[in-house]
């Protein structure tokens, strides 16, 4: 197999990246994928004990609180999960970022400029199709951003139970696209949802956020002096009104991305990351989902009237449409207007089955419901029903439009495998990108 030029894969949509980011990539992946597992076990467990006989006990446990008042930090069990345990997921998330954009296949403007109008179109239009739906409906509108948001844990999930053989150049797009979607979600959630700002300890908060910075800018990887610093510029965050998870990606943002010497080994922020990651993926999120996903049909007002709801509506048809529509009409306008070509075997029904797929949203769906409705409020029920029934809907039809394609992609994986040299590396990555 000849190897393709560098120009010739800018020119297709989804064609391959190096193989050491593809590796890279593939590693992250299996571990989410695991995270995703655990997701949705969590949300499960937690549908069945909030809606069995014994849901007052599963509030009464979420609803417990502890922690130094004289500190703003006499939290709910449920706010330690979504302020304190979500850090370290916008942590990660930080870090896959500049990773993404500083060392990665994306500090190509070309490559960068699909997942990002991806994401941009895959948040704009579900907004949209939310505001349509609680225009004329009275204090609903704050929850706009709530469809916007897709959860790699949990569409990854969804593809280990399709097995479909999805190229990895689709599966590292969708990867990206959920940064970006990050990304906006924390900018979102920082401009939009900060309802009091408090300077001081805002102002505060720079002093642990640089000493942090100036640390891992020399290379220290010492949790004892680490970590103190990043909890006390998490709490300074906390205290000034700012959503606490914010601090976890200003924290990320200062650890470098390329070592300081040539050499082996990975850079301090894949460090950081392989160690941070399997907590996030394995415990922060899931514990977030157990509390979060909670939802007492009878609670929220009964399922007919719950469904029939603007907000829940708005919710549910803002992932499955908005984002359908969001990331398929904007691979194809970044396809018209680039001239590029779709890489060689993939169709748009591809396409199709990978923007529903980004309609599965959660984690980050739900803290945004809970910021903008107030947590345990009755829209913030409504919110959870509608996230759990467009992710759904999401996942199954994503199912469906996969798997119609997976007889091809093994077809493909079978001619792709007898390319495999015995060092294990491709040969269309032989000539133009040799593993480092």
């Amino acid at each position: 197999m000849s190897a393709p030029s560098g120009n010739t894969d800018r020119q297709r949509l989804f064609g391959r990246g190096s193989w050491p980011e593809v590796r890279r990539i593939g590693d992250i992946l299996r571990t989410e994928t695991v995270g995703g597992a655990l997701l949705l076990g969590a949300a499960v467990l937690a549908l069945a004990w909030s809606n069995s006989p014994w849901g007052d006990t599963y509030r009464d446990i979420g609803n417990a609180g502890f922690g130094p008042a004289a500190l703003h930090l006499d939290l709910t069990v449920g706010q330690w999960s979504a302020d304190g345990l979500l850090a370290i997921f916008f942590f990660v998330a930080g870090l896959e970022l500049k990773r993404e954009f500083v060392a990665g296949d994306l500090r190509d403007p070309r490559r960068a400029a699909l997942p990002v109008a991806a994401a941009i179109g895959g948040m704009a239009v579900p907004a949209l199709i939310y505001v349509a739906f609680n225009a004329r409906t009275h204090g609903t509108l704050g929850g706009w951003a709530i469809p916007t948001a897709t959860d790699i844990a949990f569409a990854l999930a969804v593809l280990g139970v399709i097995s479909t053989h999805l190229p990895a150049a689709m599966r590292t797009f969708l990867l990206t696209l959920a940064v970006v979607d990050d990304l906006i979600a924390i900018l979102i959630i920082a401009i939009f949802y900060t309802t009091s700002l408090d300077l001081v300890p805002l102002g505060l908060a720079v002093v642990p956020l640089a000493l942090f910075g100036l640390l891992v800018q020399r290379r220290v990887r010492s949790w004892w002096l680490l970590l103190p610093l990043a909890a006390l510029t998490w709490a300074l965050v906390h205290a000034s009104g700012v959503h606490a998870t914010v601090a976890g990606v200003l924290l990320a943002f200062t650890v470098p991305v390329l070592r300081r010497a040539e050499g082996t080994g990975p850079g301090l922020a894949e460090h950081f990351e392989h160690r941070f990651r399997p907590l996030s993926a394995g415990v922060a999120v899931p514990i977030f989902a157990f509390f979060a996903a909670g939802v007492s049909v009878a609670g929220a007002g009964g399922l007919g009237a719950t469904v029939t709801d603007s907000v829940t509506l708005g919710v549910a048809v803002g992932l499955v449409a908005g984002k359908t529509i969001g990331v398929s009409g904007a691979t194809w306008l970044v396809q018209r207007f680039t001239r590029a070509r779709l890489a060689e075997g993939l169709s748009w029904w591809d396409v199709l089955g990978l923007a529903l797929l980004a309609g599965v949203g959660f984690t980050v769906s739900l803290l945004i419901g809970e910021l903008a409705f107030g947590p345990g409020s009755e829209r913030d029920e409504h919110t959870k029903i509608g996230v759990l029934l467009g992710s759904l809907a999401a996942a199954l039809l994503a199912t469906v439009v996969l798997r119609a394609r997976n007889r091809h992609y093994q077809n493909l994986c079978e001619v792709e495998e007898r390319d495999i040299d015995a060092d294990g590396v491709p040969d269309a990555y032989q000539v133009s990108d040799p593993p480092r």
